[in-house]
């Protein structure tokens, strides 16, 4: 049978937030892994020393079939695409290119090269707006923004794409991640995120005037949004393990969500900013986003029954710290 440490992973988008929190999980694990990345969002200083760079774009097969070829690549997790939910709705065939059209390309190479294992990076997004409490893998999926749309076709791609040819996937629907490495190596550095514990802690170190709350009317115990944070860390650590599953049954393919199965509000999470950082950051009130859920939180049960996931930042205070230090040493970075 084949070891998992035998098996060689390119990340897509390695350089980017989530990704470069993957290939660190990776190489901790003492797996092979290779990087390619057009650095658009993504950042050098991301990539570990000793992890091959490959700057490109994903959608070029020839330099796909060359890194394919070069690393003997077995696996890929990808993680290379646009998230921005409002822009998508502005920008919907770019999302479409970027997201759906370009990770075709990359199927297809990976198929083409004889690759075996594919891990996705999905999005609740997927679920749109749900009517229950915690969402389920078998929720409906109904998207309400290009964005979500995007990522299930990626879905409904691999799936159809497993059913033909030999290689099995694994979709990861995650809910709202944070966080950044505890031990300082990467985390979040995109300028101008719109993730709500980046931009408080930018708001806490005086690098924004304020944070916006987008709606303080709807249905929940403070009126502000609920989600589900998940650290980022501990996402990576679930990748890991589901390329492990996927190895180990080469023809079964999982789709999971990724989160703790608890929410907090956005009046929740500031307050924990101001514990966390003793300083109190000053809040705007603003109008509802289109779109927006009241309350998204994840049934995180089939992926603690499957993977032998334990997750080890389950704590709001601890992901906003991580989150702080981070935003610190980007200070010094930059």
């Amino acid at each position: 049978m084949t070891k998992p440490a035998d098996v060689p992973v390119l990340v897509t988008g390695g350089a980017g937030y989530i990704g470069s929190h993957a290939v660190l999980a990776l190489k901790d694990a003492g797996r092979k892994v290779a990087v390619i990345d057009n650095l658009t969002t993504g950042f050098r200083f991301a990539i570990p020393d000793g992890v091959p760079l490959y700057e490109g774009d994903i959608e070029d097969q020839a330099l796909l079939a060359r890194i394919f070829a070069e690393q003997q690549i077995g696996a890929v997790m990808h993680f290379a695409g646009s998230i921005v939910v409002p822009e998508s709705v502005e920008k919907p065939l770019f999302y479409y290119h970027n997201n759906t059209v370009k990770s075709r390309a990359l199927i297809e190479a990976a198929v083409v090269a004889g690759v075996r294992h594919f891990i996705f990076s999905s999005t609740a997004a997927t679920y749109g707006i749900p009517d229950v409490a915690a969402v389920t893998e078998d929720t409906p999926k109904v998207p309400i923004n290009p964005y979500g749309w995007s990522k299930l076709m990626t879905e409904q791609m691999l799936a159809d794409t497993s059913a033909a040819h030999p290689i099995n996937h694994c979709a990861l629907r995650y809910f709202n991640v944070a966080g950044a490495d505890p031990l300082g190596r990467t985390g979040q550095s995109t300028a101008g995120a719109t993730h709500l514990i980046k931009v408080a802690v930018e708001a806490a170190l005086g690098k924004r005037e304020s944070v916006s709350v987008f709606g303080t009317d709807f249905d929940t115990p403070d009126g502000t949004g609920v989600r589900d944070y998940i650290h980022v860390s501990d996402l990576a650590a679930a990748h890991v393990l589901a390329l492990d599953a996927l190895i180990a049954e080469p023809a079964r393919s999982l789709t999971m969500n990724c989160g703790y199965g608890r929410g907090f509000s956005v009046m929740e999470v500031l307050d924990a900013v101001d514990r966390v950082t003793n300083r109190t950051i000053e809040r705007v009130m603003a109008p509802r986003r289109a779109g927006d859920p009241a309350s998204l939180i994840s049934d995180p049960s089939r992926i603690r029954a499957t993977l032998p996931w334990q997750p080890q930042h389950a704590d709001l205070d601890t992901i906003i710290a991580h989150a702080l230090q981070w935003e610190r040493k980007l200070t010094e970075l930059r």
